[in-house]
């Protein structure tokens, strides 16, 4: 019998060994075909931008093509099921901001893929949060905003890139922070939403310093109130964090992920992770990110899956308090 036992146990740790070394060789080898990042988001955005310059820069390094394909809709949720449903050979990625691996599950009903079982890859970059107010806002600092919403509950109204976005979520958790509730105006997109702010239509908005920059120039500026943050951002130096005004809790970023299907080997996603890292750091990305607001991480598969577990508890407690649902 311990024959037996120490045989079948040799037999274990020869079939790990020679699994092992396939799984290395096969990264090794990768990619010997094009490769697919699949955007969650229309072409034009932060997302979008930043898979174009991971293909641009890697296609001539692997001399495989790697193609960026754009598949906006249902909250994300449309790119994240094709991905979690491809074959798990490291050919498909996913590119996304936090919400179909972070909050999507408390926020739909039903979704048709499993956030959990998506492997992390890498974290290639984040984009500050603001607190912003409209050109004709008599706040001057977010602790006149909030001493203001503190004396007169339900007077003001924040907008939104739409239900369930990062900016309604930071408004929730504003709502929870400070014990005071507003009025929520949801757009379809930055766009429309910062638009109207900028016309003066409603009060404030939590959105990426990248769109809200632009609109604090002009005859009529929007007004950047704090970072929600806990480094100020270099293209707003002068910019006090969340932190520095009296609202610690409020951290918020928008970070852009790339995930892979279940089961993909992780020699293969430390392999994208080393790769991107580079690039993010190369001095010529961080040049151009840095004038839309991008600042670079490079995350590895390990800090991924931590961050994306501790910002999944955190950001479930905040739909489940709020209410917020999309159905």
């Amino acid at each position: 019998m311990a024959l037996m036992a120490r045989t079948f146990i040799a037999t274990l740790i020869a079939a790990f060994t020679l699994s092992t070394a396939a799984f290395a060789q096969g990264a090794q080898d990768y990619p010997n075909k094009a490769v697919r990042l699949i955007v969650s988001a229309a072409a034009g955005g932060g997302n979008d931008l930043i898979a174009r310059i991971v293909a641009q820069h890697l296609q001539p390094k692997w001399k495989q093509s790697i193609v960026v394909e754009n598949r906006p809709g249902a909250g994300n949720n449309l790119a994240a099921e094709f991905v979690y449903k491809s074959d798990p050979d490291g050919y498909t990625l996913l590119v996304s901001p936090p919400a179909p691996l972070v909050v999507n599950k408390a926020l739909f009903k039903e979704l048709r893929f499993e956030p959990e079982k998506l492997e992390p890859v890498a974290i290639s970059s984040y984009i500050p949060n603001v607190l912003a107010v409209k050109p004709e806002s008599p706040f001057k600092t977010a602790q006149e905003l909030v001493a203001f919403a503190k004396a007169n509950p339900g007077k003001l109204t924040y907008g939104s890139q739409g239900n369930g976005t990062t900016g309604h979520l930071t408004g929730a958790l504003f709502e929870m922070v400070i014990g005071v509730k507003h009025a929520h105006l949801p757009y379809a997109g930055a766009g429309p939403a910062l638009r109207d702010l900028a016309a003066n239509v409603y009060d404030f908005i939590f959105a990426d310093i990248g769109t809200v920059f632009p609109l604090t120039e002009g005859e009529k500026p929007v007004r950047m109130l704090a970072a929600t943050v806990a480094i100020r951002p270099k293209i707003a130096p002068n910019l006090p964090t969340i932190s520095e005004v009296g609202l610690p809790e409020l951290q918020s970023d928008t970070w852009t992920a790339f995930t892979a299907p279940p089961g993909t080997p992780l020699a293969i996603r430390e392999k994208w992770a080393a790769a991107i890292r580079e690039i993010m750091f190369t001095p010529e990305v961080v040049s151009t990110l840095a004038k839309l607001g991008v600042e670079p991480w490079g995350y590895g598969p390990k800090e991924t899956a931590e961050l994306v577990a501790k910002e999944t508890a955190r950001w479930t407690d905040v739909v489940r308090k709020s209410g917020a649902r999309i159905q």
